[in-house]
């Protein structure tokens, strides 16, 4: 099942003093803020708004797309597509503030928050089902919690916008908050998600009691750590909340690596949270993006594939771990479209996580839904934040790690160091998570980043990618996009941008 989510336009009504009197009559389809939130369909209607800004496209870009912005700062991965300009000044740390990448997070997550600030102002006031209001609030508070988290963790220090905005707003050029104000904000939206009557799975795709809990335990972890470094009270809340997930038991891993891909297995299983697309409808555009570039193994006709996994990464993976064999989180080899019976050999690894088998061997058409959340990624925050909380990993944490270990057919973890322990879970999560938009969010709470060649953990600030570049203290934030500082005075740009 998939839900469909339309955009919310509104409308401005121009008036004219010398008019005739039929044209002053309102015209019922000319929406403002003002008339339109009237039945459970309109807020219906705002709220998948919210969600259609989940999916992520840049001006000008070629063979990527800005969810892999974060991947590129890596150091995992390299590219043949020398024509991304928004790509290789990420990864080869030259980057600034013209990048597309960056002005589309900013873009994107702005606008879904103001979607969702017209749906907490105004919902309230729509007569309609008392359980259908509280889901659709919840919906919306969980969402705009959600953008700014991506938004504070992306950019540091920015407008902090609660409210319906308009041309004569005194919010029009906000003032930049403070980091801290900015967490305190999603964790009271998020509060007020848990209060909703939102079930714990949804395979619609919308927003779970699940999805609540388990964004709210990344907040506590991150702030549990840099910037803010709030230390064992807040991993202490990480780890309950994470908990809360695993104990409800709705979700678990999936016994095949290929399920993660698996049409029939979306938005349940492991999946807690995933962009939503329909071929015919939205197609996924990432099939294309990831396939390897102009080799010919696909029915889409264009295979612009920027990301190339490094081999020095693959190698950091333990002998034996069934997630580095081919075809199950990478892929070496394909058949040839133009005979299935030949094999492509494409000398460097390809991600596999997201191939959808059908779309590239008959359609060209996806409606594979992109992860955003995973059930894994709840087990490995549950065990970091124990760990931290409590000086020592619980026989609890052993078991989340362990499951993600096990399934890779990997001897389980036992008797480790508190540091013992929290490296191990680190490099499980750059194992288990790789290219899903998480490691970079990682290196910059911990502040500590994989040397790829000795397995061991650098500090973040001075660690050198194995390709030359270096790690500066202004990589721990993206430039905030030049047409932002120039369009509103009361923004400070990011320092070394």
């Amino acid at each position: 099942m998939k839900t469909r989510y339309a955009l919310l336009i509104v409308s401005l009504v121009l008036g004219c003093s010398s008019c005739t009197d039929f044209l002053d009559e309102s015209n019922p389809s000319n929406f403002t803020q003002q008339n339109y939130f009237r039945t459970a369909e309109h807020a219906r209607s705002v709220v998948n708004s919210i969600y259609q800004d989940l999916r992520y496209s840049a001006n000008g870009d070629y063979g990527g797309n800005p969810y892999f912005m974060t991947d590129f700062q890596t150091g995992l991965a390299g590219t043949k597509v020398s024509q991304n300009v928004n790509i290789n000044n990420i990864r080869l740390v030259v980057n600034n503030s013209d990048n597309e990448y960056s002005k589309s997070w900013w873009n994107y997550t702005y606008r879904a928050i103001a979607n969702a600030n017209l749906a907490i102002t105004y919902i309230p006031g729509i007569e309609m089902d008392n359980s259908t209001k509280k889901k659709c609030l919840g919906e919306a508070y969980f969402l705009r919690a959600y953008n700014y988290f991506n938004l504070v963790r992306l950019f540091g220090s920015i407008p902090l916008v609660l409210v319906p905005v308009d041309a004569s707003s005194p919010e029009l050029y906000p003032q930049q908050a403070s980091v801290e104000e900015v967490y305190n904000q999603i964790i009271s939206d998020l509060k007020e998600a848990e209060k909703s009557e939102l079930p714990w799975v949804d395979e619609s795709g919308k927003v779970t009691m699940a999805t609540i809990k388990s964004v709210l335990a990344n907040v506590y972890l991150t702030m549990a750590g840099y910037p803010l470094e709030k230390g064992k009270e807040y991993y202490s809340l990480a780890a309950s909340k994470a908990k809360e997930v695993i104990d409800n038991g709705s979700y678990k891993l999936f016994s095949s690596y290929g399920d993660l891909h698996n049409i029939e297995m979306e938005n349940k299983g492991e999946h807690l949270f995933m962009i939503q697309y329909q071929s015919g409808i939205v197609e996924s555009p990432f099939q294309s993006l990831y396939l390897p570039y102009n080799m010919d193994i696909s029915y889409y006709s264009t295979e612009t594939g920027s990301i190339v996994v490094l081999d020095e990464f693959i190698n950091t993976y333990e002998e034996g771990d069934k997630r580095t064999e081919e075809g199950e989180f990478y892929y070496t080899q394909f058949t040839s479209n133009a005979n299935r019976e030949e094999i492509v050999k494409f000398g460097a690894y390809h991600i596999f996580k997201f191939f959808d088998m059908d779309a590239n061997l008959n359609t060209a058409k996806s409606s594979l839904n992109y992860p955003l959340l995973r059930y894994a990624d709840v087990l490995l925050m549950y065990a970091e934040a124990q760990n931290e909380a409590d000086g020592s990993p619980s026989a609890d944490a052993y078991s989340c790690v362990n499951q993600v270990r096990q399934r890779a057919n990997l001897k389980g973890l036992s008797g480790l160091s508190q540091d013992e322990f929290r490296q191990a879970v680190w490099k499980e999560r750059y194992h288990e998570l790789s290219f899903e938009n998480k490691i970079w969010f990682d290196m910059a709470r911990t502040r500590k980043v994989l040397n790829l060649t000795t397995g061991k953990f650098d500090n973040y600030v001075g660690h050198k990618f194995t390709y030359g570049p270096a790690l500066s203290e202004r990589e721990l934030l993206f430039p905030i996009p030049t047409n932002e500082i120039k369009n509103n005075k009361n923004l400070k740009q990011n320092d070394g941008y």
